[in-house]
């Protein structure tokens, strides 16, 4: 028997959820009183006095997963992790780090930044912060990146070991707004063409954009290789602003559409940096959800050439649902539609299937061969210029297809590179010969053009890579060690100098960047591909 307290305390909870008081904005269904009620009852009745946020989180996990692979129960602490990168920022001491041999090394000082100011320097290994020793203990990174994050004009002391210095240095940081960046490089490719990699859409994209487009321009740029591949998408306002870039006054970017929403459509503004001139867009399998977006407005309107593998297939919109404890339902509310009408969504049905989307692929052989791929006809659709056909369904099918390259990868680069070995050699040859290095190849340009990986640096890694435990056959000794030898130059030009160098040394090995400048350089091809199938 329910004693006539808690029947009133349970009757009271209904009415209030039955007439919105707990949740303002949303209508109690019978299954959210029913909801509430089980919550209530274990609250007040159970044998045991029970904790019931864990129950509720688990319980609210179950339920989101149930409805599609992109909403989502977050915590506290995931809304912020997720949204850092998003909104272009965070609070910490300005560096970035690798983990070498237990130790965080560090790789880059950001200009301007707090850890620039007071002198620390790539190749330093923080021992301590605050105190507390970090460097052989087997930190686990978010823990380290936990103690050197903190509210902007906070201070934290660091000890740090510097080559050839026999004593800790120890430096007193404040805490400062660090920029995360969108943008991963931008260079020219040769005299008319520019190449500009985007890994992320956040809100400073757009801006970062324009300033590399900017850059380029005055460098002589007149054609464009927009980068894509592996970028996973973010905000949908950066890919509209994005594509803003590209397309002319009153055409449609994107529209969305939901049960619960209404149609609401994006258009070109007509005050684009490029809204002319010939345009390529890189994508792979791993480009998603805001690149599919700006890529299959690109393709729509025939603005330019989308060159590479089969996009990713993400075609849903979620919106952030706050929680009174600070957490968050990242939940969709609609899907969204490329200018020409296609819902680019993948078949999410079975979700086992969804997770192994990307490996399916590849044992196809979509990956190798372009006619493994096949779309139904219910899914074909013309652009909207030229009337090409194009396919929905599944991500965007590229114009030119580029297959995954198996054939520069050895045995001995997938051990070297996946492992880590290579990166770490790296890190420690540059710290070893910073000097001497930086005294021979002034800046990167000389660097890059002037410095070769030889076979006795070659013979040097691998002798490296044997403390690993890592053995050699006859074969892997006597392998094309080719493209080894170009990643390696690529991650010592990034320790020498900046991230945007490795790109610099390692574009020519990009296939579908070497297939955008081939129909680029011949304009009459770069035209037949426009034209009706």
């Amino acid at each position: 028997m329910i004693v006539a307290p808690l029947r009133k305390r349970l009757l009271l909870s209904v009415l209030l959820l039955c007439s919105g008081y707990v949740a303002a904005q949303y209508t109690a269904s019978p299954s959210a009183i029913k909801l509430h009620m089980a919550i209530s009852a274990i609250e007040n009745l159970y044998v045991d006095e029970v904790d019931t946020k864990p129950l509720v989180e688990e319980a609210l996990k179950a339920m989101i997963v149930k409805l599609d692979p992109h909403s989502a129960y977050m915590t506290v602490e995931e809304m912020k992790d997720m949204n850092e990168p998003l909104q272009g920022g965070f609070d910490g001491i300005g560096i970035s780090f690798n983990m070498l041999n237990d130790t965080l090394f560090v790789v880059e000082v950001i200009a301007g930044g707090p850890s620039e100011k007071v002198g620390l320097l790539p190749g330093d290994r923080i021992i301590t912060v605050d105190g507390e020793t970090i460097a052989g203990v087997k930190m686990p990174n978010k823990d380290v990146i936990k103690r050197l994050k903190g509210p902007k004009g906070t201070q934290v002391t660091i000890e740090v070991k510097r080559r050839n210095q026999p004593k800790l240095l120890t430096f007193r940081i404040f805490r400062d707004k660090i920029p995360i960046y969108s943008l991963d490089a931008a260079f020219m490719l040769d005299n008319n063409t520019g190449y500009i990699k985007l890994n992320r859409f956040g809100a400073t994209t757009a801006d970062e954009f324009r300033e590399a487009f900017r850059t380029l321009t005055k460098a002589g740029m007149e054609d464009l290789v927009l980068d894509l591949q592996s970028n996973g998408g973010g905000l949908m306002s950066a890919a509209v602003e994005l594509a803003n870039e590209f397309l002319s006054k009153g055409q449609c970017i994107v529209y969305t559409e939901g049960t619960h929403s209404p149609r609401m459509q994006s258009n070109a503004r007509g005050n684009g940096l490029y809204e002319k001139g010939r345009l390529v867009v890189l994508i792979d399998e791993y480009s998603a959800s805001a690149s599919e977006i700006v890529a299959g407005a690109i393709q729509d309107w025939d603005r330019g050439l989308i060159i590479g593998r089969r996009s990713f297939g993400k075609g849903l919109v979620q919106r952030p649902i706050p929680l009174p404890d600070g957490s968050s339902l990242k939940l969709t509310v609609s899907r969204y539609f490329t200018p020409s009408g296609r819902f680019i969504q993948k078949p999410y049905e079975d979700g086992e299937n969804y997770d192994r989307d990307l490996i399916d692929r590849y044992n196809r052989g979509e990956m190798i061969h372009a006619d493994s791929i096949h779309f139904p006809d219910s899914l074909k659709t013309q652009t909207l210029i030229k009337h090409r056909s194009i396919y929905g369904g599944g991500g965007i099918m590229p114009d030119i297809f580029v297959p995954f390259d198996t054939t520069s990868i050895t045995p001995l680069h997938r051990v070297l590179s996946a492992s880590g070995i290579l990166n770490r050699f790296s890190l420690e040859h540059v710290d070893a010969n910073r000097k001497e290095l930086i005294k021979t190849y002034a800046d990167p340009d000389a660097f890059i053009a002037e410095f070769t990986v030889n076979d006795e640096l070659i013979e040097t890694l691998m002798t490296y890579a044997t403390r690993d435990d890592v053995s050699f056959t006859q074969a892997d000794s006597l392998s094309d060690k080719t493209l080894l030898k170009k990643q390696l130059k690529a991650y010592m030009a990034r320790d020498l100098w900046k991230s945007a160098d490795f790109y610099r040394v390692m574009w020519t090995e990009n296939e579908a960047l070497l297939k955008a400048l081939e129909f680029l350089n011949e304009p009459k091809k770069y035209a037949q591909k426009f034209e009706k199938d």
